[in-house]
């Protein structure tokens, strides 16, 4: 099966450039002109890569990475005439794996698309974490336990998907909160105690004897891959 790449641009002239440039390098291309329609067919068609202009017709594309990125990890290559280096930060904060200024080379594109694919490919055989009788697929974003899916809550998996990011190790508060919540929260740890809480409900046999989040005392909480 081909690679699948969406691109969403409202520019034809640039997805046509795009569409010729990728097809000759093998890839299967998608297109959308605006941001619902590449936020439903990011949804629907579940690309492998996701190359995305930011200024869209109906929404920003800033806003695009985040809608998708509440569902799905797939890579996105930011394509931009905005040079400006809050911009570049922004989209990477929300989750951006590249982004490229425009004009640029066929050349330069390409070797962006083989590097993030690759990146993807290495990371997929870590895709799927085993803890106990629970399943956590990141890039899917779907957890199992005993073959029945479990529904969090967004800011559930985010706490449950960096802690298995990190299987077998000890995370401490200070990291968690600042990954899941942002670096104004690095404090509250009462906000972390109520999540891990509320995983645990969802996720352990015995939430009162927990074996699949487990606490370090004084220090934060650690994913268990064995009963």
């Amino acid at each position: 099966m081909s690679t699948r790449i969406l691109v969403i641009d409202d520019e034809p002239q640039i997805r046509k450039f795009m569409r010729i440039s990728l097809t000759a390098n093998g890839y299967e291309v998608i297109e959308a002109e605006n941001a619902a329609q590449g936020i439903e067919a990011a949804r629907s068609q579940q690309p492998d890569l996701l190359v995305l202009d930011l200024g869209l017709p109906d929404l920003d594309g800033q806003e695009v990475i985040s809608a998708v990125r509440e569902r799905s990890d797939v890579p996105i290559i930011v394509l931009s005439v905005r040079a400006h280096e809050l911009d570049k930060v922004e989209a990477l904060d929300r989750g951006a794996n590249d982004y490229i200024v425009k004009p640029f080379g066929v050349a330069e594109m390409m070797a962006r698309v083989r590097a993030v694919l690759r990146q993807r490919a290495a990371k997929g055989n870590n895709d799927i974490v085993a803890a106990g009788p629970v399943l956590i697929d990141l890039g899917r974003r779907i957890v199992t336990r005993n073959g029945d899916e479990v529904h969090l809550s967004k800011r559930e998996w985010g706490l449950l998907a960096f802690l298995a990011s990190q299987p077998d190790h000890v995370l401490t508060h200070k990291q968690i909160l600042k990954e899941v919540w942002g670096p104004a929260h690095g404090e509250d740890t009462a906000y972390l105690r109520v999540y891990v809480n509320q995983l645990r409900q969802k996720l352990e046999a015995d939430p009162a004897a927990p074996t699949l989040i487990v606490t370090d005392a004084g220090v934060g909480y650690r994913l268990r891959r064995g009963e």
